[in-house]
């Protein structure tokens, strides 16, 4: 799942440092030509008229969004709910893979389709929104931005009981993090790639956090949210100053496709209502996660 993050993480760690205007070199993208409805989503008053929304999110990507016992569980999920209530209509959730990076599963849920299985979504849950990338991707509206979330350090209190660790401490300590992701290409970059040899790769920040209590390591390093939803009662997660790093955190919401502007201003409103009156907090206390609002308005 990290792996659609990246797309847009990478490319902050080029952005921040070049004072090139902002997508000063992009290229106009095709739209979608000759498609059916079915294939580009459908308007409001469709959804309205139909009486259910269309709502795509990760699998397997706790706790944002992910299946146990058959029941389609998350914080994403809930908010998808919080989405349809504002329209008057039911959410019929699915659960998609992650591709190959943000574009292609844009393109996939959201504007164009899969090649084989399935069809675009109205709304795409937990999108990571970037001024530089929105203007790359004219198939889409990036709006309903509701949560910013931010890499943390969870560690065993029995490892350190006075002071919780900052990434320096990983010259010497052992250190968890989920492969190929941004936590991994920042530890393994900083103080000149000092900390390598004790970092332990895993293939999901939930494998790095198991590793973690069962005392394979001291600690483990990825998003806020995850490293929460996974802690022990011997387990803190705390965000300390993470030196040189650009993208350390970023905004999430949600993508619609370009077509349907009303849709999108209506989502938006949903969602910003959400945070105004305490519901969105709520959804997130009950998952036991820190929630920060994006600045908006």
């Amino acid at each position: 799942m990290v792996r659609t993050l990246i797309c847009i993480c990478l490319s902050g760690f080029i952005w921040t440092t070049s004072a090139d205007a902002r997508c000063r070199d992009y290229v106009p993208q095709p739209k979608p030509q000759n498609a059916g409805r079915d294939l580009v989503g459908a308007d409001l008053d469709s959804i309205v008229e139909r009486g259910y929304i269309n709502i795509s999110a990760y699998e397997d990507f706790p706790p944002w969004s992910y299946e146990e016992s058959g029941e389609i569980k998350g914080v994403d999920i809930e908010i998808g709910r919080l989405i349809a209530q504002a329209l008057g209509v039911r959410p019929h959730f699915r659960l998609v893979a992650a591709g190959e990076n943000l574009e292609a599963d844009l393109r996939n849920w959201i504007w164009k389709g899969p090649l084989v299985g399935g069809r675009v979504a109205n709304v795409m849950m937990h999108i990571p929104y970037d001024s530089e990338f929105i203007c790359r991707v004219e198939q889409v509206v990036f709006t309903g931005q509701y949560h910013v979330e931010r890499i943390a350090i969870a560690y065993r209190h029995d490892a350190y009981p006075e002071d919780p660790p900052v990434p320096a401490y990983f010259r010497y300590d052992t250190v968890a993090v989920e492969n190929d992701s941004i936590s991994d290409f920042y530890l393994t970059s900083f103080a000149g790639g000092q900390m390598s040899g004790n970092m332990r790769r895993f293939p999901s920040t939930r494998d790095a956090m198991r590793a973690l209590i069962s005392g394979e390591t001291m600690a483990a390093m990825g998003p806020l949210a995850q490293l929460e939803f996974a802690a022990s009662e011997n387990v803190g997660v705390h965000t300390p100053p993470m030196p040189g790093f650009s993208v350390g955190k970023w905004t999430s919401g949600v993508a619609v496709h370009f077509a349907y502007r009303a849709l999108a201003y209506t989502v938006d409103d949903a969602i910003y209502a959400a945070m105004q009156d305490g519901r969105m907090e709520r959804i997130f206390e009950s998952h036991g996660l820190s929630y920060s609002p994006p600045l908006l308005r």
